[in-house]
């Protein structure tokens, strides 16, 4: 007889989004983001850092002032797309921590990902948001906020032997 408690997978690939987002290094914000084929195999994974080459610990992760890391920080889901390598994103799935950006959605629609899904969408009154959705209505990329059953998953990193 099989398990019957186990996890979605909408659950999985926004566990591997979340698990993802605890790479990041901003202080503030981390997001997380996990393509997924038709056939839900994982293409590439991403989070919000800096650029490759550019050390964390040199570049600002202040919101507010003269020098902010708005400029600098590399968002989730642009980050999973150029993980990519090129692979064929067409017809795929994202699955993000954080509804995208106007400048994510224009990269989301021009990969050839044909869905959105996410947790939070903090920001759906600003302007960026409201023209990612515009955006990618307009191209035909559904996206959809995710309520799932279940609402935490723990890993435990301990051997099988080594647990009492």
């Amino acid at each position: 007889m099989k398990r019957e408690n186990y996890i979605s997978w909408d659950e999985y690939f926004m566990g591997i989004a979340m698990l993802a987002a605890r790479r990041s290094k901003d202080p503030n914000t981390q997001v997380g983001a996990c393509i997924v084929s038709k056939d839900n195999i994982i293409l590439s994974t991403g989070y919000n850092g800096m650029p490759k080459g550019c050390s964390d610990d040199e570049y600002p992760w202040d919101r507010e002032g003269a020098d902010t890391k708005y400029p600098y920080v590399v968002h989730a889901e642009l980050n999973a797309i150029l993980n990519a390598h090129g692979r064929d994103l067409q017809g795929s799935r994202l699955y993000v921590a954080l509804f995208p950006c106007n400048e994510c959605a224009k990269a989301i629609i021009q990969s050839g990902v044909k869905e959105v899904l996410y947790l939070s969408d903090k920001y759906a009154d600003s302007m960026a948001t409201l023209a990612s959705k515009r955006m990618m209505e307009s191209a035909g990329v559904k996206f959809t906020q995710l309520r799932p059953d279940t609402k935490q998953i723990v890993l435990d990193l301990v051997p099988e032997e080594e647990r009492r």
